[in-house]
């Protein structure tokens, strides 16, 4: 299935005219995202099926993430639903790239606003570092921890996926409060 997807240039003359769905965590979104664009993370997408629904009949619908590898899923999803979208091409790294502004959560909304990637590279160096002191000070196999990690960072890379993303996506930092998604969607149906 070929996703449409429109540039960073093309995005910023028509943003006016899109609703624009960030599909990234809370805590990424609240780092930095395009503006007007309204947070309902991947994995919520399910919940606003009917309101992103009725928000497609209305206009276009624009799906944004980090890099584009999320919002083409997102894409996916949809269009499995019926629901036209398209997808930043190269998402807020290569909106932000190309210097168009960003806007970023208030301070007092966000306690720390890490990317997904800041904490991948977190968890993976150290559960590497881990498995290597493991593997000197208590008995050698525990350096298959580390050479797992590197495995699983080659077939991320090779298979545009990441799985611990996806996990660590679960931590309660990483999740929209009941309350944030039922605002995001409220703003969804007004736009």
């Amino acid at each position: 299935m070929t996703i449409a997807a429109i540039d960073p240039r093309q995005a910023k003359t028509r943003l006016h005219e899109l609703v624009v769905i960030d599909v990234r965590t809370p805590g990424e979104y609240a780092g930095g995202h395009v503006p007007g664009a309204l947070n309902i993370p991947l994995d919520q997408i399910g919940t606003a099926l009917s309101d992103i629904r009725d928000a497609a009949e209305r206009g276009e619908v624009l799906v944004v993430c980090a890099s584009g590898a999320r919002s083409e899923k997102a894409c996916v999803q949809l269009a499995a639903e019926g629901i036209r979208t398209v997808t930043l091409s190269g998402g807020t790294g290569a909106w932000a790239a190309q210097g168009h502004e960003l806007d970023r959560a208030q301070a007092c909304d966000v306690k720390s606003a890490w990317s997904m990637d800041r904490q991948v590279r977190l968890t993976a160096g150290s559960l590497v570092l881990l498995g290597l002191a493991l593997g000197e000070f208590v008995h050698p196999a525990f350096r298959l921890l580390s050479a797992g990690i590197a495995g699983g960072l080659v077939f991320s890379a090779v298979t545009n996926t990441c799985g611990m993303a996806a996990m660590l996506g679960k931590l309660p930092h990483n999740r929209p409060r009941k309350a944030d998604l039922d605002a995001t969607l409220a703003r969804l149906r007004s736009s």
